[in-house]
């Protein structure tokens, strides 16, 4: 349990937010959402101590463990990979470095005897004794092998030390647990295991995530940080940001009655409890559908960026035609090979592979930026194309302010890019600021706006959600969802291909497996998991005559 009373956080005039009193209760998943810049992270750090809030007070239960996920990647270089995660149980580990270390000496005397004689009870309380396999159980949970446990966290990449990190947060089921995005660089196994071994947690966590499908699958509450208040509602992101935008609708027809109003939220609290108990059931979401009470609907002031992508001319029927398409590394690493498809009128597909530089390779390659190793592409007359590059560092070496860079790309006087840099939600003297010291979210809705300044009727997206609020995931997603021509993309949002995507393309360096179905019944198939496995079979196979 984890109680706030009266907390402020102030950096100089600016108030995040003041008068903050909240109890979060075991076996309740909290999840904190609010725009970039709100104060989210700001929050789990206040409550961890990492910063001291200006104003009030911060109790866990008596005798309660609080564990935090570290963002410090590198603190652990000269430790080995199992005792990291130890060392997330910080009495318990504690406690077995005195116990070694008395052990040792050569001296032992009686009083050490006695003194080792209640560690060891202490350590068999904490379950010390079956420590290293649950520490083992949960790394290679979190897809860190055997072979690794015993190595140096400095010998890690960047990924494998998230996972470490993260299993360090999770070992010895402590009490209370804050998580800031911990699906970040997770794939969709590590990040599926993770939502169930959240669901089986009878503790108290408190999440930050931009990952819509995984705050749905693990939350029973809703915390909003918006305007300088933090609220809390029953239910997940989903009932959140659904049942806001029907009160949104309510307050603004002013001819409804309040009974109306009020059979409306009901309803609506009803279809949707339906629809979570028709799911996936797991037991975050059984809690919630307890918790929901029309009572706590209310409208949200969150601001949602007017994305709007629309179409100067309708596409043909030969949209883009791929034949035996292969990318390499440049130390020879085979990205995808024998990569063939045709893309037919109102495709929307994701392109999925175990390596991100794959789809990178492929959108490099048929938007002329990168020759393939082998392979043709050809773009029907018909087609155009505005393209959404992962990195776009060098789209922002520049001195211009937002209206001249935006106008670079368009049409129109400073009136018209301004207006369109307000739908984006850059008002007031944020136009001017220049653009080489935007934030990472503030570039990814430049490049955004430049997009729809195209009109193409073919959208090219590589990760498009990186970098962006959950405000602005919503809305891109909200629209792509209604765009009438197609759209070739790579995402780790699960939300975002489930309702975008309708076929799908796996690389791989041998082929493609390319289906129409949904993202949900793709990643579910039995049929497609033995697909795959015939193709690491002979790649595996490959290698092994290569070795030869």
């Amino acid at each position: 349990m984890i109680t706030l009373s009266n907390i402020a956080v102030q950096f100089g005039k600016r108030v995040l937010y003041k008068d903050v009193n909240m109890k979060f209760t075991s076996g309740n998943i909290y999840g904190i959402i609010g725009a970039n810049g709100a104060g989210k992270s700001t929050l789990l750090k206040a409550i961890s101590g990492e910063l001291e809030a200006t104003k009030g007070t911060v109790e866990l239960g008596p005798g309660e463990r609080l564990s935090v996920l570290s963002q410090d990647h590198f603190q652990f270089d000269n430790c080995t990979v199992l005792n990291t995660v130890l060392m997330g149980h910080t009495t318990m580990w504690e406690v077995m470095q005195e116990r070694d270390a008395l052990y040792s000496k050569s001296d032992f005397s009686d009083e050490d005897g006695i003194r080792v004689a209640e560690l060891e009870d202490k350590f068999a309380e904490m379950g010390g004794y079956t420590a290293e396999s649950d520490a083992g159980a949960l790394l290679s949970g979190l897809g860190i092998k055997e072979d690794k446990h015993y190595q140096l966290m400095g010998e890690l990449s960047g990924k494998e030390k998230v996972r470490v990190m993260l299993a360090k947060a999770l070992f010895g089921n402590p009490d209370n647990l804050l998580l800031d995005e911990p699906t970040n660089d997770l794939d969709l196994e590590t990040v599926q295991w993770l939502e169930q071994y959240l669901s089986e947690f009878e503790h108290t966590v408190l999440v930050v995530s931009h990952d819509r499908h995984f705050l749905d699958c693990v939350c029973t509450h809703t915390v909003d940080i918006d305007f300088g208040k933090v609220t809390m509602f029953a239910g997940n992101y989903s009932f959140w940001y659904q049942s806001s935008q029907l009160a949104l609708r309510q307050a603004q027809n002013q001819k409804a009655k309040a009974e109306e109003k009020r059979k409306e939220l009901e309803e609506f609290i009803r279809r949707f409890s339906a629809n979570v108990a028709k799911s996936k059931q797991t037991t975050s979401r059984k809690k919630m559908l307890e918790k929901l009470n029309v009572e706590e609907i209310r409208p949200s002031t969150r601001k949602y960026p007017g994305i709007i992508f629309q179409m100067e001319r309708e596409p043909g029927n030969q949209i883009l035609e791929v034949q035996d398409l292969k990318a390499t590394t440049e130390d020879g690493t085979v990205l995808f090979d024998n990569v063939s498809f045709t893309v037919e009128k109102g495709d929307k597909i994701v392109f999925l592979s175990h390596d991100p530089r794959a789809m990178t390779a492929l959108f490099e390659i048929i938007n002329g930026n990168r020759e393939a190793q082998a392979g043709t592409y050809n773009w029907g007359v018909t087609i155009t194309t505005a393209y959404l590059p992962v990195d776009n560092t060098e789209f922002f070496q520049s001195e211009k302010n937002l209206v001249d860079w935006l106008s670079q790309f368009g049409e129109g006087n400073d009136v018209y890019f301004k207006a369109f840099l307000g739908r984006m939600l850059f008002s007031g003297e944020e136009v001017l600021k220049k653009v080489n010291v935007l934030s990472g979210g503030e570039k990814m809705r430049c490049m955004i706006a430049r997009m729809q300044l195209n009109n193409a009727n073919c959208l090219i997206l590589d990760t498009p959600t990186n970098h962006l609020d959950l405000e602005s995931i919503q809305a891109f997603n909200n629209n792509l969802k209604l765009f009438k021509g197609n759209v070739l993309f790579s995402s780790h949002d699960h939300e975002f291909i489930n309702t975008v995507a309708n076929r799908i393309i796996e690389l791989t360096p041998n082929g493609t497996i390319d289906k129409m179905m949904e993202y949900d019944e793709y990643i579910s198939s039995e049929n497609i998991k033995e697909l795959k496995a015939i193709k690491e079979k002979y790649i595996l196979d490959t290698q092994m005559y290569d070795n030869l």
